[in-house]
């Protein structure tokens, strides 16, 4: 693998630099060819660099100053006209000087999407970016989802888009040839579904260069039914966030079982290596394993994390920004794009 360098807004988040820098410094130690712009506040990043960087890493790492920080609650519209001198648009700006070839981020979503269109651009042929994800299923395969809650409100047009851009993730990530590519609704028959959704499906079906399967409803997301799901996003983070509630209450659980209440030591016994199984069995689906969502359709590289991302889900989306760079996502996007979208017209 050839040298990478990446821009981390490492002041976004719930927890700022208390969470990323830590995490940039594992992700140094997992690859040793990756270079980091830490952009934010030099007094906030440095402590968190003296107490646990060591001379190597530090040789990968240059701070770059940010002035301030775009909140997490502010609207995108007001963060957007206020944002220059911020640590996400310093991060995506180094994007297009090609000083990084990917942004990390767990700062205000609809900022980072409004910033990466006006700065990162989107690729040709693309109405709007989408946020996707890569999930298990229980196929101990992945599924490609997308969108996340960049775009709300999505037309037929923009779904199909999804489609493509799901599919190339779904080949060029997971490795699936021919993926299968399905509508989120919320019933199986054709007649169900809103007029955008079945426009889209309409357009599917007679785009040949896309393995469309038809509709599937919530409950198949993580049966593998389907290699990728496309919805809008206001339905895209909805769905994922419920899911993800659900599944760590089910490993809070697990990690609890019998701590309360007396009990006769075999019970107590047989009752830890039940949980020890059971939650062997269920950790790939937790939620810090899959974090960063990459938001595809642009001309350059951006992942979103989790605004409450600990070190290690962090960690995680720094991943993702190395495997789409090593992958060339937008590259291999903008091909398809020009191959699949002229004939679905």
């Amino acid at each position: 693998m050839t040298r990478l360098t990446l821009a981390l807004d490492v002041m976004g988040g719930d927890f700022g630099p208390s969470v990323t820098v830590p995490a940039s410094l594992q992700a140094l130690i997992s690859n040793s060819e990756l270079n980091l712009l830490l952009v934010g506040d030099p007094d906030a990043i440095t402590p968190f660099l003296l107490d646990k960087a060591d001379a190597s890493q530090m040789e990968r790492i240059r701070i770059i100053p940010a002035e301030s920080v775009i909140a997490g609650d502010a609207r995108a519209s007001q963060a957007i006209r206020a944002s220059k001198g911020s640590s996400m648009r310093v991060a995506l700006e180094l994007i297009k000087s090609g000083d990084a070839e990917a942004c990390v981020s767990a700062g205000n979503t609809g900022a980072l999407m409004g910033l990466a269109k006006m700065i990162v651009k989107p690729l040709e042929g693309i109405e709007r970016p989408a946020l996707m994800t890569v999930l298990p299923n229980q196929q101990r395969t992945k599924t490609v989802i997308l969108d996340l809650g960049a775009n709300v409100e999505c037309d037929s047009t923009m779904l199909v888009q999804f489609a493509v851009m799901g599919s190339v993730m779904a080949e060029e990530v997971i490795g699936i040839s021919n993926p299968r590519v399905a509508l989120l609704n919320i019933g199986e028959e054709e007649s169900k579904g809103l007029d955008n959704i079945r426009g889209a499906a309409a357009i599917l079906k007679n785009t040949h260069a896309i393995n469309y399967i038809g509709y599937l409803e919530g409950n198949d997301l993580l049966t593998g039914k389907t290699d990728v799901m496309v919805c809008d996003g206001f339905v895209g983070n909805v769905t994922l966030k419920t899911m993800e509630g659900v599944i760590r209450m089910f490993l809070s659980l697990l990690k609890s079982s019998g701590e309360s209440g007396k009990q006769a030591w075999w019970l107590k016994w047989l009752g830890r290596i039940l949980q020890k199984k059971l939650a062997k069995r269920f950790s790939h689906l937790n939620p810090d394993q899959y974090n960063g969502a990459c938001l595809l359709g642009l001309r350059g590289i951006v992942i979103k994390s989790h605004g409450g991302a600990n070190q290690r889900a962090f960690a995680v989306a720094i991943e993702q920004a190395v495997q789409a760079v090593q992958r060339q996502v937008p590259k291999r996007i903008a091909a398809r794009l020009k191959a699949v979208l002229p004939k679905s017209d």
